[in-house]
């Protein structure tokens, strides 16, 4: 080519590129549902997410519990309120206006050999644990000792038994508090 017909073909390019075009719309692997791709049905109308009416609460300080260990603690404990469910007895009685809350388990040998008592104690243990923030008193001390149900009863009875008991007692606990 000569140098004529390359001038006279760089003279028909724009000099700016054209501006931003559209992606090509390409039909999606499951069929062509009719908009632009990335498109998402605008959002159903209907009942909203609740508006809170209420002030939200403090959130008091978390309860420290501390084992008891010495007999003379599960002693003193012993002359306290007591309440009685079909899978646990709970025993409290109020040591000091505040600080940790003491807690204790026991289980006697009528209820089985080593290995039924330790199981019994483990369960109770892991219902306390899960249980004893909400339910628990600070400056309480609590025992728990295990009944012959304890081992064998199903975990949400075994629930539902210790925290019934922990109500119970919680309730006379703070009758006999003094206003």
């Amino acid at each position: 080519m000569n140098d004529e017909a390359r001038r006279v073909d760089q003279a028909d390019l724009p000099a700016q590129p054209a501006g931003a075009q559209a992606p090509p719309r390409l039909p999606r692997p499951d069929g062509d549902r009719g908009g632009p791709q990335g498109a998402r049905p605008p959002p159903r109308e209907g009942q909203k997410a609740p508006q809170r009416l209420r002030r939200p609460r403090r959130r008091k300080k978390p309860l420290v519990v501390e084992t008891l260990r010495k007999r003379a603690q599960f002693l003193f404990v012993r002359r306290g309120k007591k309440a009685v469910c079909p899978s646990v007895i709970v025993e409290a009685r109020r040591r000091a206006p505040d600080g940790p809350a003491g807690v204790g388990f026991t289980a006697t040998t009528k209820i089985g050999a080593a290995v039924i008592r330790n199981r019994a104690r483990r369960r109770l243990r892991e219902a306390v644990r899960a249980l004893m923030p909400r339910h628990g008193l600070p400056g309480v001390d609590y025992v728990f000792v295990a009944r012959a149900a304890t081992p064998d009863a199903p975990w949400a009875a075994l629930l539902d038994d210790v925290g019934n008991a922990l109500l119970s007692v919680r309730a006379e606990l703070e009758a006999d508090r003094p206003a």
